[in-house]
C-alpha cells in the first residue's frame, strides 16, 4: 500500500527520499500548447475555476494538468476526477492515458457523480445512516410502470381519457418530475411551481410522495437516488459531513456549468476543508436548466464556498474560425449573467464561412443549401431546431425531394399523432373509408373523436367509434342523427360541431390547406388541445406541428385527394429511410458535438427567443435563449447557415414571426467582414484594417487581441433599431422609467420605479415609450 504524507510535508519528504525515489525531472510540455493552457497546467496548489469556451481543448488541458501534478509527486490515491456521465468518463480516461503515455505514473481514478454517490450510499448503509437496499437498481421499465399506475390513480378524472390515449407523454412527465425534484433540496410542491405546470396537474406532487413511499417500502433505489439519498443524508447529519470530507487532496470537475444543486453539495461535502478543487466549464453554455443546472454555481457559488480560487480562461477555440467567433461574442455579450470572456479563433483554426438567409420559407432554403452539397457533405451536416415542431415542414420537403436525413427515433413528423389525425380527416372527407378494413376504420374513428376530444368518457367514446367504423361513408350523418339530449351538454355540443363540419367538408374540392383551416376553426381544435395539454409548451408544440403541416400543404396547393396521396407516399418513403444524410435534431441534444456544416432555421420571434411564460423572469429567460443559440452556432466547423425572416415594415409592429431580436445582436455585417479580413489579411505587415460596416466595441476588442487596429464609423445603438419591448429599461411618457419584466405575443409588462407593474400593448408601445439612457 502506498505510504501517505500530509500535504504540507510533501515537498520536504520527497527531497529526503533516497536518490532512486527522487521526483521525476521537470515535466517538458509540448510546444503547441497555448500560454493559457500552460498557465493552467502549471498552476499552483489552489482552488481554481476555469472558464473554457466551446472547442477550447479543455479535456486535453485537464489531462496535462493531472500529469503535471503527478510528476510533482501528488498522490493519485488522493486525487479525484469527476465527470458527468459514463461516455465523458471513458473519453477522458482515453485522453489521460494518451497524455501520460509511457511515463510510468500511476493514474487517479476517474468517476462519474453517480458512481461516487453510489459508493457513499453503500457506506452509509454500513454506518447505519441509510436503510439497506436491493442491489438490483430500479430499471427504467419498473419506474415507468409505477409512474403509470400512480398517474392513473392520482390524476383527476377529467384527465382520465387523455392519460389513456397518451400514456407515454404522461409517464415521461411523471418520471421527469420525480427526477427533477431529486436535483435539489426543494420540496416537490416548490419544484412544481417552478416548472410552471397547470393546476390540473398538481397531482404530480402526491405522485412524487407516493412513488417514494412505494420505492422505500420495496427497498429499491433509482439512478437519481444514487446522488439524492446520500447527499440528503449528509446534509441532514453533521457526523456524515465529517465522515466523507477531507479524504482527498485534489478534485477536478469537468462541465461544471451543468451542475445542479445536489451535485454541487456533494462536491462541497467531499472536498471539506482539505481538498483543492478545480472546476472547468463555460457559463455561456448552461442550457440544461430544466434538469436543475444553473450558471450561478460556476459564476458565484463556487467562489463563495471555495475561498479565493484562481481564475483561468481557455479563450482560444480550435473548432471554428473568426467569423463564428465574432458572431458568438456579439451575441453572448448581451448577457449579464456571465464572465467577461471573449472567445477567439486560434491561428491554426481553419476559416468558417457564415451565411445569413432572410427567407419566407425555411424549408425551401434548407433544400437549396443541402442540394449544393455532395452526399458525403450532407452526411456531415446538421439542422438544429429550438423545438421539434419546427422540423415538420423541413422534414416533409426533404422527403418530397428525396434528400436523405436522419432523425431521432419517434420524432419523425409523419408519425406524430397530429399528422396521423389529419390523415384520418382526409380519409373521411375524401370518402375513402370504403377501401379500408373495419379495424382500420375503428382507428380512424378514435382519432377523429379525439381531434379535438369530444368530451366523452373512454368507454362511451370507444362505443361511438365502433358504431362509426361499421359504416364506410357518411359519418357526418351518423353523428348528426344522435340523440344529443341524452348526452352531457359539453359532449353534445362538441359532437354536433364535429358532425356539422364533416358535413360541410364532405367531398371537399378545395385546397387541402383550406380544409384544415376550416376544420380547426369550426371544431375549436387549438382550444381543445390547450385545454388538455400538460404544459403551455407541450400545447404549443402540438399546435405548431399542425400549423407546420398546414403551411407545407399550402405551398403544395393540392386538393384533399392529392394531399392524401402525397402523404401516403411520404410515409412509405420515411419508413424506408436509410440511416444516412443530414441530421435533424434539437439544440439541447447536440451539446458537446460538432459538424462541418450547421444549419439553424427559425431565427424569429417565438422560436429563438422562445416566447416566455407569463410567470417567467423575462430577462433570465432571454439570457437562457441567448445561451442556447450560442451553443448551436459554436457546433459548426466549416460553415454556418442562419435562417431568419425578412424584416417587417416597422420594427415596432408586434408579431411572433418577425426576425429574432438576436439577429441585430449578432452584428452579422461587421462579424463577417472583420472575420474574413482576419482570415485573409491583405497586408500582414500592416496593423490597420479599414471596415465598411460600422464598428462595435466587440469587434474593436477582438481585433486588438489579433494585433490589429480598426478604422471605420461607430455602430448605431441597437436600441434605436429594435422594438421597445426588446429593451431592458424604458421610459414611459407618463409613468417614467421602468424595467421590462415579462412579455407575451401581444403585450409586455413594465415595473416602474414606484413599484407599480403595468401591462402595455405592443401595437401602440412606440407612441409612449423611449429607451432609457441611464
Amino acid at each position: 500500500m502506498r505510504q501517505r504524507y500530509p500535504l504540507c510535508q510533501l515537498a520536504s519528504t520527497i527531497a529526503a527520499m533516497p536518490s532512486q525515489t527522487q521526483a521525476p525531472a521537470p515535466l517538458s510540455l509540448p510546444d503547441y500548447l497555448t500560454d493559457e493552457q500552460r498557465a493552467i497546467i502549471t498552476a499552483g496548489y489552489d482552488h481554481a475555476v476555469i472558464t473554457a469556451v466551446a472547442g477550447s481543448g479543455k479535456t486535453f488541458t485537464l489531462a496535462w494538468r493531472i500529469r503535471y501534478l503527478l510528476a510533482q509527486g501528488h498522490d493519485p490515491d488522493r486525487m479525484l476526477v469527476l465527470m458527468f456521465n459514463r461516455s465523458a468518463k471513458v473519453d477522458f480516461d482515453r485522453k489521460l492515458r494518451a497524455v501520460c503515455g509511457q511515463s510510468g505514473l500511476a493514474l487517479p481514478e476517474i468517476r462519474t457523480y453517480h458512481a461516487m454517490g453510489f459508493r457513499l450510499y453503500k457506506r452509509f448503509v454500513r454506518e447505519g445512516y441509510l436503510p439497506d437496499f436491493s442491489e438490483k437498481i430500479l430499471t427504467e421499465q419498473e419506474i415507468h410502470y409505477q409512474a403509470w399506475l400512480l398517474t392513473r390513480r392520482l390524476a383527476p378524472e377529467e384527465l382520465a381519457d387523455e392519460i389513456r390515449r397518451n400514456k407515454k407523454e404522461f409517464v415521461e412527465t411523471a418520471t421527469g418530475f420525480i427526477d427533477r425534484v431529486k436535483t435539489g433540496l426543494s420540496p416537490a410542491d416548490i419544484v412544481f411551481e417552478e416548472l410552471g405546470y397547470s393546476d390540473k396537474h398538481r397531482y404530480l406532487i402526491d405522485l412524487f410522495h407516493a412513488f417514494e413511499q412505494w420505492r422505500k417500502g420495496e427497498g429499491r433505489i433509482s439512478y437519481a437516488d444514487m446522488l439524492y439519498e446520500p447527499v440528503m443524508a449528509i446534509h441532514q447529519n453533521p457526523p456524515l459531513q465529517r465522515l466523507v470530507g477531507n479524504k482527498m487532496d485534489l478534485i477536478l470537475v469537468d462541465e461544471y456549468q451543468d451542475t445542479n444543486e445536489i451535485q454541487h453539495l456533494l462536491l462541497r461535502y467531499v472536498a471539506g476543508d482539505r481538498a483543492r478543487v478545480t472546476v472547468v466549464g463555460d457559463p455561456d453554455q448552461t442550457i440544461y436548466e430544466f434538469r436543475g443546472a444553473r450558471p450561478e454555481f460556476i459564476l458565484r457559488k463556487f467562489s463563495d464556498e471555495f475561498e479565493s480560487p484562481q481564475e483561468h480562461t481557455l479563450s482560444y477555440t480550435f473548432r471554428y474560425g473568426h467569423r463564428v467567433a465574432l458572431l458568438a461574442n456579439h451575441l453572448i455579450g448581451h448577457n449579464t449573467g456571465r464572465r467577461d470572456v471573449m472567445c477567439h479563433s486560434h491561428p491554426g483554426t481553419p476559416a468558417t464561412e457564415v451565411h445569413l438567409h432572410q427567407v419566407e420559407s425555411d424549408g425551401d432554403e434548407v433544400l437549396n443549401i443541402l442540394q449544393g452539397l455532395a452526399p458525403d457533405q450532407q452526411n456531415q451536416s446538421a439542422i438544429l431546431f429550438r423545438v421539434w415542431s419546427q422540423s415538420v415542414p423541413i422534414e416533409l420537403k426533404l422527403l418530397a425531394r428525396q434528400v436523405p436525413y436522419r432523425i431521432d427515433a419517434g420524432k419523425g413528423a409523419l408519425f406524430s399523432r397530429e399528422i396521423q389525425a389529419i390523415q384520418a380527416l382526409l380519409l373521411i372527407v375524401t370518402n375513402r373509408l370504403g377501401t379500408l378494413a373495419e379495424s382500420d376504420r375503428l382507428d380512424i374513428a378514435r382519432q377523429i373523436l379525439r381531434f379535438p376530444h369530444v368530451g366523452l368518457k373512454e368507454p362511451e367514446l370507444d362505443n361511438l367509434a365502433r358504431f362509426l367504423a361499421a359504416f364506410d361513408q357518411n359519418w357526418h350523418e351518423r353523428l348528426l342523427s344522435m340523440d344529443f339530449d341524452a348526452l352531457a351538454p359539453m359532449a353534445a355540443r362538441k359532437l354536433k360541431k364535429l358532425g356539422d363540419v364533416l358535413q360541410q367538408l364532405n367531398q371537399y374540392r378545395g385546397p387541402a390547406a383550406g380544409l384544415i383551416r376550416v376544420y380547426a376553426e369550426h371544431t375549436e381544435l387549438y382550444e381543445g388541445i390547450r385545454s388538455l395539454a400538460l404544459t403551455h409548451d407541450s400545447a404549443d408544440e402540438r399546435i405548431d406541428t399542425i400549423q407546420g403541416f398546414h403551411s407545407y400543404l399550402r405551398g403544395l396547393d393540392v386538393t384533399a385527394d392529392g394531399a392524401l396521396d402525397h402523404l401516403c407516399a411520404l410515409k412509405q418513403q420515411a419508413s424506408e429511410q436509410q440511416n444516412q444524410g443530414v441530421l435533424l435534431s434539437t439544440i439541447h441534444r447536440t451539446k458537446g458535438l460538432e459538424w462541418p456544416v450547421v444549419i439553424i432555421p427559425g431565427l424569429q420571434e417565438k422560436y429563438l427567443p422562445y416566447s416566455p411564460r407569463p410567470q417567467d423572469d423575462a430577462r433570465a429567460s432571454l439570457e437562457s435563449e441567448r445561451r442556447l443559440l450560442y451553443v448551436a452556432m459554436t457546433r459548426s466547423r466549416h460553415c454556418l447557415h442562419l435562417l431568419t425572416r425578412t424584416k417587417p415594415s416597422s420594427p415596432h409592429l408586434a408579431g411572433d414571426q418577425g426576425p429574432s431580436r438576436f439577429i441585430a445582436e449578432l452584428c452579422f455585417g461587421v462579424s463577417r467582414e472583420l472575420g474574413s479580413l482576419l482570415d485573409n489579411r491583405p497586408d500582414p505587415a500592416s496593423p490597420t484594417l479599414s471596415l465598411e460596416n460600422p464598428l462595435t466595441p466587440t469587434s474593436v476588442r477582438y481585433a486588438e487581441r489579433e494585433g490589429m487596429i480598426l478604422e471605420g464609423s461607430a455602430a448605431q445603438s441597437a436600441g434605436d433599431q429594435e422594438p421597445i419591448w426588446h429593451q431592458q429599461r424604458v421610459v414611459h411618457a407618463i409613468f417614467g422609467a421602468g424595467n421590462i419584466t415579462s412579455e407575451d405575443e401581444s403585450s409586455f409588462e413594465v415595473r416602474f420605479s414606484n413599484g407599480d407593474a403595468l401591462n402595455f400593448s405592443k401595437k401602440s408601445a412606440h407612441l409612449y415609450f423611449t429607451v432609457a439612457t441611464d
